[in-house]
């Protein structure tokens, strides 16, 4: 592939668009984008809290809960002030190596968050048979993959692609797919290591996460008790409809940024971002809210408690 004439040589800054084509109105839209950001914040922090503090709550189950929290944590803050600083204060630039840390941090993050989903249908029903000496070998294959799989998505683009036709990515975040496209060389090689990685990750992850919440159901609806099986089913509903959004988002994005060219990248990027921002949200109100343990905890701790309420 020929390089154009007009091109810049490893641009030491990039331009963050925001969402094209909602340039006006994504003032407002950064307000809603803030109040789920805070929520995810405050009640990832807050579940961090309560089972760091209490003892009883020091059991794999629980573990894996503050590792989901952590990994929100980390998923929401490495995208969105740097979003919002976009939207509200028009800060659109970005050092060309922080904005492949952001991508690549997104990326671990993420593959972390779909470990996450496939080691907690488990726990959540036998937490017995995970030792602490498992669950750090969980921990620690979860880093390892990722961290594998991931890094050689930067190492392609800042070793490989040296010129680019433009600093600005039409975008509100540093995704992978975006920079790549940025560049004048042949970028086959960067999208065929995305599609594996993609494929490996999302692929392996979702069919092992489906089979799990079928063999789930399935013993669900065996269950001889009809109350027993009407709170487990609440359980595993709710979780279900985390899992399914998630995976719905983030296919989405996947797909139209390689395929969906007639889609209007306004509609890419908000539900890129809310595939980044909603999991966050919604995990600490799911794990949190519906686990009876840390629902008592925390209103313990608001100094509410009453052992006489139910």
């Amino acid at each position: 592939m020929s390089i154009s004439n007009i091109t810049i040589f490893m641009p030491s800054v990039l331009t963050l668009v925001g969402i094209p084509g909602l340039e006006t109105v994504q003032c407002w839209i950064g307000i809603p984008f803030c109040a789920m950001y805070l929520v995810a914040i405050i009640g990832n922090c807050l579940l961090l809290i309560i089972i760091k503090s209490e003892r009883n709550l020091h059991e794999p189950m629980y573990i894996f809960l503050c590792m989901l929290g952590v990994t929100d944590i980390g998923l929401a803050t490495s995208i969105m002030p740097k979003m919002l600083g976009i939207f509200w204060f028009h800060m659109s630039e970005i050092y060309f190596d922080s904005c492949l840390f952001q991508g690549i941090e997104s990326g671990i993050l993420l593959a972390m968050a779909l470990d996450r989903y496939v080691a907690i249908c488990y726990p959540l029903r036998h937490a017995t048979i995970f030792t602490h000496q498992f669950v750090t070998q969980i921990g620690t294959v979860v880093v390892l993959r990722a961290a594998i799989l991931v890094a050689p998505c930067l190492l392609l683009i800042k070793f490989r692609l040296k010129f680019y036709h433009t600093t600005t990515i039409s975008h509100s975040y540093c995704e992978h797919m975006a920079i790549v496209k940025l560049a004048a060389e042949n970028i086959q090689v960067n999208k065929i290591y995305g599609l594996f990685v993609a494929f490996t990750v999302a692929g392996f992850d979702f069919t092992f996460i489906l089979l799990s919440y079928i063999l789930i159901l399935t013993t669900v609806f065996l269950l001889p008790q009809r109350e027993a099986r009407l709170k487990a089913l609440d359980t595993c509903i709710t979780h279900i409809c985390i899992f399914f959004q998630f995976y719905c988002l983030a296919f989405f994005s996947f797909f139209t940024h390689r395929f969906g060219s007639h889609i209007p990248p306004y509609i890419h990027i908000l539900f890129s971002s809310m595939y980044l921002l909603v999991p966050p949200f919604l995990n600490p109100l799911v794990y949190g809210l519906k686990t009876k343990q840390i629902r008592n905890y925390a209103v313990i701790m608001f100094g509410s408690y009453n052992p006489h309420i139910h």
